[in-house]
């Protein structure tokens, strides 16, 4: 073991995908649509109404019976995920000279079928990471019930903003099919279920909690990066919306994942006071090659940092203030759309 701890989020820091937005889109007529009309159906029960036992990241539930109806299995999953991996650039770096340097997870919201096949991708060991588990082939809906999540599914298309309506198709038509008893004993690695993910990390492998950085991008990091910043150890929001913008302590606004391993490197060898006093220089700096070399950093991640920048184009690497928050925001979900596209980068 390590002295200290990276934990990342896998959809944004590391690739480009919504895996769960892509299986709709590509297997279900009007899916992208549908997705992206329950995703901010998700956002609205965990943000507004704050519904009691309701995790971020569950439109992966939600959208179940619709994966049903369309007869989908665990294969076309697994599949699917394997032919559909699109990496932030450097991310493979990342992992590789994480796995070197420090204790490494992936806490991910997504189906555990697309973080297999990400994780033979990446070659990082399955067993470091967290994740949804669902098994399609054990859900199924009697011919009643096709019909009506197929009418559920013209109902939500039809009105995309009637919650009401919502309410009653998830909270009491659906609770009322066979399915359903499945479909509550699924635990999401979302939100609050990645808090939880992070503690069975420090119970198992006893991780000291002042020593870790977490990374995220979305409304399913929040808990996690609250974690991390309340405990002193690293929170950083890479290519975030406003979700995760509001609670890390740190911005990461790249196209690449080397500039997360520039700061996992400074951590690496030094405490937290270092790597923020690191980024204050870095934002001051008229010699980033001289920071580098007086801060010591690895010479892979610094030539490979080089070679994607030039003095034209640095990431931005900032401490998160009230008085630069507007700014950071609007370029990190600029980035955030170039990088993934406006359908992904718009999902909470």
């Amino acid at each position: 073991m390590f002295e200290k701890s990276f934990i990342t989020d896998c959809e944004g820091p590391l690739t480009l995908n919504d895996n769960a937005f892509e299986l709709c889109e590509h297997f279900i007529d009007d899916g992208d649509k549908l997705f992206k009309i329950l995703s901010l159906y998700d956002d609205y029960l965990v943000d507004i109404v704050k519904k009691e036992g309701y995790k971020a990241g569950n439109t992966l539930k939600l959208i179940l019976p619709f994966f049903v109806l369309e007869k989908l299995t665990n294969d076309d999953l697994i599949d699917f995920s394997k032919n559909h991996i699109y990496a932030v650039r450097d991310s493979k770096f990342l992992l590789k000279y994480l796995k070197e340097t420090m204790n490494t997870y992936i806490v991910s919201t997504s189906y555990g079928q697309y973080i297999e096949a990400l994780s033979n991708y990446m070659e990082f060991p399955f067993e470091n990471t967290y994740y949804t588990k669902v098994d399609v082939d054990a859900l199924s809906l009697n011919e009643d019930e096709l019909s009506k999540i197929s009418q559920f599914k013209v109902q939500i298309l039809e009105n995309p903003e009637d919650y009401e309506l919502f309410d009653e198709i998830f909270f009491s038509q659906i609770p009322g099919m066979g399915i359903y008893e499945t479909i509550k004993k699924i635990d999401v690695i979302g939100g609050l279920g990645k808090k939880l993910a992070i503690d069975d990390i420090i119970e198992n492998d006893k991780i000291d909690i002042k020593q870790m950085l977490y990374i995220g991008d979305s409304i399913t990091d929040v808990e996690p990066l609250a974690f991390a910043r309340d405990n002193d150890g690293i929170s950083i929001s890479f290519n975030g919306n406003e979700y995760p913008l509001n609670v890390a302590e740190i911005a990461i606004v790249s196209p690449s994942a080397v500039t997360t391993a520039v700061i996992a490197n400074v951590y690496a060898d030094n405490d937290k006071n270092k790597v923020l006093q690191f980024i204050e220089e870095y934002n001051s700096s008229d010699d980033l090659e001289k920071l580098f070399k007086d801060y010591e950093v690895n010479q892979d991640i610094n030539d490979k940092f080089f070679e994607v920048f030039d003095k034209d184009e640095y990431p931005i690497i900032k401490i998160i203030t009230q008085e630069n928050y507007d700014e950071i925001l609007k370029k990190s979900v600029d980035m955030r759309n170039n990088i993934r596209g406006d359908d992904i980068g718009g999902l909470g």
